[in-house]
């Protein structure tokens, strides 16, 4: 479908180019498990359809003009049920990516990419991962780091329990939530509200900026001389 519907709406893309957000509706629609695909083409469009419908997955089109894009993804931050949000580019740079995960992103994906590579994405999404472009990873967290600054005395991550910092460390390391829960044999839902309490506590918006405040600890030993376990 490429018109507003009530209800819920499975995938909303949003691009000001008709014909790519057209098509990228229509595939997914066609070979994805996705019952109810729409196509904005403004960010209007796309506001518009928010409110009159439970939308699970937003693909943003980082390129809209004046910034619209990150004023709309900070605007569905602030609702009740946050869409998980898939920025979309021609590039891929560190500053903009941070930009869109601070502004509620969850993944960025390039428009050069397979429609297979969109559907990994989409997958890893939908199972509340986050996804950086692997080649602009280091560069994000870099970024990251520098704007949140040092790790100081008032250290962020002494708040969290020690289940909480275990799940955190699997996580900076580079574990899923399904790996997370194996090797702390809990559930992959246990893992979830863990993950939602420590980014409540550490006061950031996505487990990205939550693994840059731990990517200059890695390589620091526990008291015990151990990473936390759980």
């Amino acid at each position: 479908m490429t018109g507003d519907q009530g209800g819920k709406i499975d995938v909303l893309v949003l691009d000001r180019q008709r014909t790519f957000a057209d098509a990228v509706a229509s595939w997914l629609e066609a070979e994805t498990d996705a019952a109810v695909v729409v196509a904005a083409y403004s960010a209007q469009s796309a506001r518009c359809t928010m409110a009159s419908a439970h939308v699970e997955i937003m693909i943003v089109d980082d390129d809209l003009p004046d910034g619209a894009a990150l004023t709309l993804c900070a605007e569905a931050s602030g609702h009740g049920h946050l869409p998980r949000i898939i920025m979309m580019s021609v590039s891929a740079e560190a500053r903009r990516i941070v930009a869109a995960i601070r502004a509620g992103a969850v993944a960025w994906v390039c428009k050069d990419e397979s429609a297979k590579h969109l559907l990994h994405v989409i997958g890893r999404v939908t199972r509340g991962e986050a996804w950086v472009p692997p080649a602009e990873l280091e560069n994000v967290f870099q970024l990251m780091l520098h704007e949140q600054g040092q790790v100081g005395d008032n250290d962020p991550l002494a708040t969290l329990t020690p289940r909480e910092q275990a799940v955190l460390w699997q996580v900076a390391e580079g574990a899923d939530r399904k790996e997370v829960a194996e090797r702390l044999h809990v559930s992959v839902n246990t893992v979830r509200t863990h993950m939602q309490s420590l980014m409540r506590k550490l006061g950031v918006h996505s487990a990205l900026e939550a693994v840059a405040l731990t990517r200059s600890r890695l390589d620091t030993p526990t008291p015990e001389g151990q990473r936390p376990q759980g």
